[in-house]
C-alpha cells in the first residue's frame, strides 16, 4: 500500500542550526500517526513541510502521491484545500474539579447546562473515572489525570475520530499531550450510533486495523520511536517515559 504521506531523510535548517536531521516516516490510508516530543524536536515543523509552508533543504516530503517538497506556490494553494491542520494543546485546570474540566469545552461554545451533565458523565464512564467528577486534579494520580484530559478530549466528539472512522480520512497530528493520541487510538466513532465509544467495544475486541493509531516519538530532529499505544504504554525507556507521567 502507496503511504499517504511519506518523510524520506528531511533536513531542515536555520540560521542558529539543524532543527529537523534526517527525519522519515510513513502515514498510510485512514491511519492517524501522532507525532510527540519535547518543544524544539520538529513536530509543528514537520506539519508546516506537510502543508508545503516549509521547504526542507534535503529530503523529500510526499503527501497525496505529490512531491510537495518540490511543488510550486500557485500549485500549493489549490493543495492546501484538501489538507488541515490539528494542533492539541492545554492540560488541566488544577483550580477546576474533574466535572469542571471536562465540560470546559462545552461552556466555552454555550452548550445548555441541562445538557453538559449528561455528556460530562458520560465522557467520564468511558475512562471509567465517574466517581472522581467532584475531585481536583491534585487528588488524582497521573494516569488518573491524563484519563480526565481523555474524557476532555472526547466530549466534543472530536472531528479527527469522525473523519478518521466515518469517512476513512489520513490524520497528522502534532502534540506534547500523549492522552490525545490515547484518545484516538482507545476509541472510535460510531456513526450509526453518533457515539465516541471504547475500542474494545468493536467486534473482535481490537481497533480496526485500516483505521489504526501510531505514534512516532522526535527526539533531536530525528524519529526515536514509532509504534502503536501499547508499545509505548510498555516502555522502559526513560525518554519515552516523560511522556506517560
Amino acid at each position: 500500500m502507496e503511504a499517504a504521506i511519506s518523510f524520506r531523510d528531511v533536513c531542515l535548517r536555520f540560521e542558529d542550526g539543524d532543527i529537523v536531521q534526517g527525519l522519515s516516516f510513513e502515514v498510510f490510508p485512514r491511519e492517524t500517526l501522532v507525532l510527540l516530543g519535547e518543544t524544539g524536536t520538529g513536530k509543528t515543523l514537520s506539519l508546516k513541510m506537510a502543508a508545503g509552508l516549509l521547504r526542507p533543504q534535503e529530503g523529500e516530503v510526499m503527501v497525496l502521491g505529490r512531491r510537495v517538497s518540490e511543488m510550486k506556490e500557485k500549485d500549493l494553494l489549490t493543495f492546501r484545500r484538501e489538507i488541515g491542520f490539528v494542533f492539541q494543546e492545554g492540560a488541566l485546570f488544577d483550580s477546576m474539579t474533574v466535572e469542571e474540566n471536562v465540560a470546559y469545552r462545552l461552556r466555552e461554545e454555550q452548550v445548555p447546562e441541562e445538557e453538559i451533565g449528561p455528556k460530562v458523565r458520560e465522557s467520564l464512564r468511558f475512562v471509567e473515572l465517574e466517581q472522581a467528577i467532584d475531585q481536583v486534579p491534585s487528588e488524582l494520580s497521573g494516569g488518573m489525570r491524563r484519563r480526565v484530559s481523555i474524557a476532555r478530549a472526547l466530549i466534543t466528539r472530536p472531528p479527527i475520530l469522525r473523519l478518521r472512522d466515518t469517512y476513512g480520512v489520513t490524520a497528522l497530528l502534532a502534540t506534547h499531550r500523549l492522552q490525545d493520541g490515547f484518545a484516538l487510538a482507545n476509541f472510535y466513532f460510531d456513526a450509526a450510533r453518533n457515539q465516541v465509544l471504547p475500542n474494545h467495544k468493536r467486534s473482535g475486541g481490537k481497533q480496526e486495523a485500516e483505521s489504526a493509531t501510531r505514534f512516532a516519538v522526535l527526539r533531536d530532529g530525528k524519529v526515536f520511536f514509532q509504534g502503536n499505544a501499547e508499545e509505548l504504554s510498555g516502555t522502559g525507556d526513560p525518554y519515552l517515559k516523560r511522556f506517560l507521567v
